[in-house]
């Protein structure tokens, strides 16, 4: 299975200027895990994630005042549509991240999480067992 089978296409895009509060609020209406930082200035990428909100929470700083822009990782490792989920989970493992934006030649095309991930084998996997199990059954 590929990246572009796994993917959110939901893409929460928030400028660096957004309040922490803000981000978390457009998440959660989304439910989704992270959001792509676009900073205009530098055309830059980068993404904020659940995780960041919570560290911030958690040391105490004021959501209404940290922006998205303080707390944004810049050096994004990104996924193609056309990478395997193996290569996508490998590369998360790698880094120690739980998400990949997905580009393709025009920009952000997607998001994907070790969940969406999970997600997929889990599907692919109750498939081929249930195709195991009724391979050799008799029919009637």
């Amino acid at each position: 299975m590929l990246v572009r089978d796994a993917m959110s296409t939901v893409v929460l895009t928030i400028g660096p200027a957004h309040t922490l509060r803000q981000a978390a609020r457009l998440m959660s209406a989304r439910r989704i895990g992270a959001a792509v930082v676009l900073d205009p200035d530098t055309s830059g990428l980068g993404i904020l994630t659940e995780r960041d909100i919570l560290n911030s929470v958690g040391a105490g700083q004021d959501p209404d005042r940290e922006t998205a822009q303080a707390h944004t990782t810049t050096d994004v490792v990104f996924a193609a549509p056309e990478w395997t989920l193996d290569e996508a989970a490998n590369a998360m493992a790698r880094g120690g991240f739980r998400h990949l934006i997905v580009l393709d030649g025009n920009g952000p095309v997607g998001v994907v999480s070790v969940r969406d991930i999970i997600r997929c084998w889990i599907r692919a996997g109750a498939r081929g067992t249930r195709e195991d199990a009724t391979a050799g059954a008799p029919a009637g």
